[in-house]
């Protein structure tokens, strides 16, 4: 099991970065910079290789729900930068000789090894198919970690970001195989009655999970639904 990045023990100095008020920055950016600077998942993530510290929310989720299993294929929506795609090749023992996770994604990314990366919009209709083909059969569990671009407007970025999860629920409905899950970012913040209701009709369980690796701070949450029947 991966271990929380350790607090330091009592009495220990711990160096931090500032960012200087006079740096030309505005301050909810100096500050947004700052704490970023010394999240210990960020500086964590450097050390272990992952791309992002949202890599974490993966291992995190996975250690407690068993979802990524060797020889399961996965696909990802919306995968760059591609610490999720990292997570997942690793757990499921994929390679570049026999790939069964993939990425998509519009924005163009440095490869995965183990999870070749199709730089397409999943919404295009062609993207299921294709996906699939890559795999070379049905997921058994497709993840989202996508999020809209922030705009400041609390109720705008989660409106944009709950219609990102909710196509993500359709794709993967249209995809998974029977007894698959689905696993998507959300944010609280009501407006996911329909979601849920259609998720729950899909899938044998649904719930929210919120991994130690999401900021306390944060409205963010995942959505977990699980044993899709089909």
């Amino acid at each position: 099991m991966t271990k929380k990045p350790e607090k330091p023990a009592a009495g220990t100095r711990v160096l931090k970065t500032r960012i200087k008020k006079k740096s030309g920055l505005k301050e909810s950016s100096r500050r947004w910079l700052e704490r970023h600077m010394n999240d210990p998942y960020v500086q964590r993530s450097k050390a272990d290789g992952y791309r992002s510290r949202a890599a974490y929310k993966l291992i995190e989720i996975d250690d407690r729900h068993h979802l990524l299993k060797p020889g399961l294929r996965v696909i990802d929506l919306g995968a760059a930068p591609g610490g999720w795609c990292q997570v997942a090749a690793a757990r499921t023992k994929s390679t570049p000789e026999n790939p069964h996770v993939v990425g998509i994604d519009y924005l163009g990314m440095d490869p995965v090894p183990g999870a070749p990366v199709l730089e397409m919009d999943f919404l295009d209709d062609e993207a299921p198919a294709k996906l699939i083909e890559m795999l070379g059969g049905e997921p058994d569990l497709v993840l989202s970690d996508m999020a809209a671009p922030t705009t400041g407007h609390r109720r705008t970025d989660h409106l944009r970001t709950m219609h990102l999860c909710e196509v993500a629920a359709d794709f993967a409905i249209s995809v998974l195989k029977p007894g698959g899950h689905f696993l998507a970012k959300t944010f609280q913040g009501g407006t996911e009655g329909e979601l849920l209701t259609r998720l729950k009709q899909n899938f044998r369980s649904v719930h929210h999970v919120k991994p130690p690796a999401s900021r306390d701070e944060s409205a963010e949450l995942y959505l977990l639904a699980k044993d899709f029947k089909g």
